[in-house]
């Protein structure tokens, strides 16, 4: 790039008069000079030249946008050529020019932006989008259209919407190629894609350079494309691809937007070259609806007539960009000069200083108002025929969006949208602007795409490469255990894993060659996850086997659905439990007996308190109500009680008691059944707990996961582990116990465990299994083998294949367990609290209702002993209740009844007593009255 930027100079400055400064000139001059530089030949610059002479016109017929001042734009034909380009760019300075759009090319621009830098004249490019061109490297590098690094992020979400995890990308090795796929790359890395072959093409390949990448590519494993290219190239491509029969079903190509480009300006394209197109998917870069935009594209019709020489074309959204360039440049200048800035150059005394030969550099001159001009570019605000320009802090326009476009037939049909602010959508990405930001699966939307090979079912993306490599797979070489794996010969191997991964091949869609190879010493049992570890190396390209699936290996490879279950579990040595005498105490544990009894005792109590006032079976001498607790509480056991209760409240609580009896008795019964008619074995070590809580050593399989787990998840010190390799070592060590130089104790994975024991009874699987996990065949991550291989086991579990597989190698009948059992647990307390909860509930709620009940019944016939504490004492009263609640109900009724009447008498003996008095008061004043009267009548 120095060399081409020397050279450039040298011939500049060769061909040029050295200028002197140019100085002050007016605030408002008459005329800006602006600089042009593009391919006028080619499918941009054609659509891009005729944009901006129109864009000039209409700012300069316009005079609020520059107050009278005119635009002078100068335009340079680079015709391709990157070299031309820089020169053009070096005329341009002598000419006083204050901005220059262009070049066309990334390439270019990544040459003349060292200039532009240098002299300070700002740079604005619709069309160089390569994502590289950083401001930070080149402050005057101004992109007026959307990066590539939105239309890369878009491609990427496409194939991650769709599924896949592959891309092959074939660009033009050039600057904006390989950055264009380098950005690809960082994007679909965000969503555990990747570039799975980068396939590069010269600046200007011929056919025979097209047809060897295609041959490459067709040889690869994805059929997801990505063609990052130029217009010129694009369709030799795509032809060369659909003569190779690359456009047939089950490819995808994704082209960037110079597709979109030849569609629209190219429009009507050939038949015969929208043939090579059918299916593709492509970009554009979206620009909104808008009145401004619908008349200009009205004119762009009777533009071309008038004033293209390369007869009628169509209108991109390069040439929508060009010509917004021009007014984004117009407004930035009528911003500058409000701010008082001036045009004025002086000479850049670093070229001054340096001397020899007969290099003119001295006509290269410095814009001294670039600074604050860039400064008014980036702050412009308007709204053009591409909707709202307005830059972000990163130099880049605010919502950048395309269109996603399927190529059908002899024309196009538009899919969706991708913005960066929503995603993939149905709808325009102006609508989404004024909701939050959704990026969820759900809301990620396209409509349906016609593919290559005119199918609307969507590719699965991948097939096995057709490049005649097999697949290096690899398995363990055990030396126990072979009924899962083992080997036979040379490269050849048996056993279960290996007819469940032949048989699961066998259902796949497509050949599958592949070579197995041997992994371990033959001495020891290799290491599963060192076998994995191998697979992201490159080492191996699968591993098949009895591999677990467990987290640390998940974290490297993937792994297939699991075929097998098999955790880990305890084995140990078990015996025979012989009957004894109290057999019958074993059902239940201590705890059990004695709540148990506890309630025989309360419901005895709680019932004999509800009946004891109105049945008489529960009345009589203290001793004789003792006993009839006693007798009724135990004899419910049996269901046996004599004595009937009368009291709703009591009834209540012995159906609820007699329940609970019921779901005892029966769950005694079976637990005592089972004791004594089937044979019993026990252990010391009643699971993986009693291993935790003691110092005894603990076998485990050399190779096998169960070490780290013991260790590093369960905290068992290492010393006590000791690795064994064969289940004769596992038998010899488990007989000699942890007291004669063996274990207490095997663990292992399920699997193993249940073959070791199909042929030796003496030992039996302890407690529980406390991990769950199963054998998966493994493969490097995101591989699309591993998909379609799980979709195949499960066929085989559907069918039943995979059990017939499981019946052939690890089905076993010499030790039949029938008759059999571990010694099992005795109920506890734990399993019937419910039930107890539920009795005591009832007795209580009981005891609460009679007790109400029967102080009501004391209020009510002992009035005087409820009043306030000064008429009787306290102990009086709790005698005389304790009395009242001894008494029958029907003696407290007939004495309260005989007191009544006494009380009625006596009050009929005082009211004839009261009547008698009032006769003889009468009479009294009567005879006193009459005395009176004679009196007065002597008188």
């Amino acid at each position: 790039m120095n060399t081409l930027l020397l050279l450039a100079l040298m011939v500049f400055c060769h061909g040029i008069s050295s200028y002197g400064v140019v100085t002050n000139v007016s605030t408002r001059p008459d005329v800006v000079n602006i600089g042009a530089i593009l391919s006028y030949k080619s499918i941009i610059g054609k659509v891009a030249k005729l944009a901006m002479e129109t864009a000039v016109e209409d700012v300069n017929s316009d005079p609020t946008v520059l107050a009278g001042t005119k635009i002078n734009l100068t335009m340079q034909d680079s015709s391709y050529s990157g070299f031309l380009g820089i020169v053009e760019t070096l005329q341009f300075m002598e000419k006083d020019t204050v901005a220059i759009i262009g070049p066309q090319l990334s390439v270019t621009a990544h040459v003349v932006s060292h200039i532009a830098n240098e002299l300070q004249v700002p740079l604005l490019s619709y069309s160089a989008t390569d994502s590289t061109l950083s401001p930070l490297q080149f402050p005057f590098f101004v992109r007026t259209s959307h990066s590539d690094l939105f239309q890369m992020a878009a491609i990427a979400e496409i194939v991650d919407h769709y599924g896949w995890k592959e891309v092959i990308a074939i660009y033009v090795d050039d600057d904006q190629g390989r950055n264009g796929v380098a950005a690809l790359g960082d994007k679909l890395a965000e969503r555990r894609c990747k570039i799975s072959y980068k396939a590069p093409m010269p600046p200007e390949p011929t056919r025979d350079n097209v047809t060897d990448v295609l041959v490459k590519v067709a040889l690869t494993e994805s059929r997801i494309i990505v063609l990052h290219t130029y217009a010129g190239q694009g369709p030799e491509v795509l032809n060369v691809a659909k003569y190779l029969g690359m456009m047939a079903t089950g490819y995808v190509w994704i082209a960037t937007n110079w597709l979109s480009t030849i569609l629209d300006t190219n429009s009507p394209v050939a038949s015969d070259v929208m043939n090579d197109f059918e299916g593709v998917i492509t970009l554009r870069m979206y620009t909104p609806d808008s009145e401004v935009k619908r008349k200009f594209v009205s004119r762009w019709s009777n533009l071309t007539r008038a004033k293209s020489t390369n007869g009628s074309f169509g209108l991109s959204t390069y040439g929508l960009y060009a010509y917004d360039t021009v007014w984004l440049l117009a407004h930035a200048i009528d911003a500058f000069f409000n701010q008082g800035g001036i045009i004025s150059f002086s000479n850049d005394s670093r070229l001054t200083d340096v001397q020899g030969g007969s290099l003119n550099l001295d006509a290269m001159n410095i814009f001294d108002g670039g600074k604050l001009l860039l400064k008014s570019i980036l702050q412009v605000n308007m709204t053009g025929i591409t909707g709202p320009i307005n830059f972000t802090s990163d130099r880049n326009f605010i919502y950048p969006a395309f269109e996603v476009i399927n190529v059908v037939g002899t024309g196009f049909r538009r899919i969706g949208y991708w913005s960066n602010y929503s995603g993939l959508s149905l709808v325009p990405p102006e609508m989404l602007y004024t909701s939050p930001p959704n990026r969820s699966s759900a809301s990620q939307r396209l409509s349906f795409i016609i593919w290559p090979g005119e199918t609307t079912q969507r590719p699965r993306g991948w097939v096995f490469p057709n490049n005649g490599r097999e697949l290096r797979i690899g398995v363990p070489k055990r030396v126990s255990f072979q009924e899962m794996v083992s080997e036979v010969g040379s490269d050849m191997f048996k056993g279960y894993c290996i007819d469940v991964f032949t048989a699961a091949v066998n259902l796949l869609p497509y050949a599958v060659p592949y070579k197995l190879f041997p992994f371990g010493d033959g001495r020891n049992n290799p290491s599963g996850t060192d076998l994995v570890q191998l697979i992201t190396t490159g080492f191996y390209d699968a591993a098949i086997g009895d591999i677990a699936i467990i987290t640390n290996r998940t974290r490297i490879v993937d792994f297939t659905q699991p075929y097998i279950e098999s955790g880990l579990v305890v084995v140990a040595p078990v015996r025979k439990s012989n009957s004894s005498a109290w057999a019958f105490l074993r059902p239940f544990t201590l705890q059990m007996w004695g709540t148990t009894a506890i309630f025989f005792l309360i419901v005895g109590a709680v019932v004999w308190i509800l009946e004891h006032r109105i049945n008489d079976e529960f009345r009589g001498p203290p001793k004789k109500q003792v006993v009839t607790i006693l007798w009724f509480s135990f004899s419910t056991l049996f269901f046996s009680h004599r004595e009937n209760t009368v009291s709703t409240l009591g009834r209540l609580v012995l159906i609820i008691w007699l329940f609970v009896v019921l779901i005892i008795n029966s769950s005694y019964t079976a637990s005592l059944t089972s004791i004594l008619t089937v044979q019993q074995l026990s252990s010391p070590i009643k699971g993986i707990e009693t291993l935790i809580n003691s110092n005894d050593p603990i076998g485990y399989q050399q190779g096998s996961y169960a070490r780290n787990y013991l260790v590093e998840e369960l905290g068992i010190r290492e010393s006590r582990l000791f690795p064994f390799n064969s289940p004769e070592d596992f038998t010899t060590a488990l007989k000699n116990g942890p007291h004669r130089g063996g274990v207490a104790a095997i663990v292992d994975e399920r699997a193993y465990v249940d073959l070791f024991l199909s042929t030796r009874c003496e030992f039996s699987i302890v407690g529980q299994q406390f991990t769950k996990a199963g054998w998966g065949f493994a493969f490097p991550r995101d591989s699309p083998l591993a998909i379609d291989m799980s979709t195949a086991i499960l066929k085989l579990s559907e069918n039943g294949d995979l059990q017939r597989i499981h019946d052939k190698w690890l089905m076993r009948s010499a030790c039949t367990k029938q008759g059999t059992k571990f010694e099992v647990d005795r109920l506890q307390l734990k399993s019937f609290w419910g039930l107890f909860a539920i009795c005591g509930t009832a007795c209580l709620l009981a005891l609460i209702v009679y007790l109400f009940l029967m102080m009501r019944q004391f209020s009510r016939h002992y009035p005087e002993e409820l009043k306030p504490p000064g008429s009787s004492s306290g102990s009086k009263r709790l005698r005389t209740f304790l009395s009242f609640a001894d008494e029958k109900v029907e003696d407290v009724k007939s004495r309260s009844k005989r007191r009544q009447m006494e009380k009625n008498s006596n009050r009929s003996v005082a009211t004839e007593d009261e009547s008698i008095d009032s006769y003889k008061r009468r009479h009294l004043d009567l005879s006193s009255s009459n005395k009176s009267l004679d009196s007065c009548n002597e008188t």
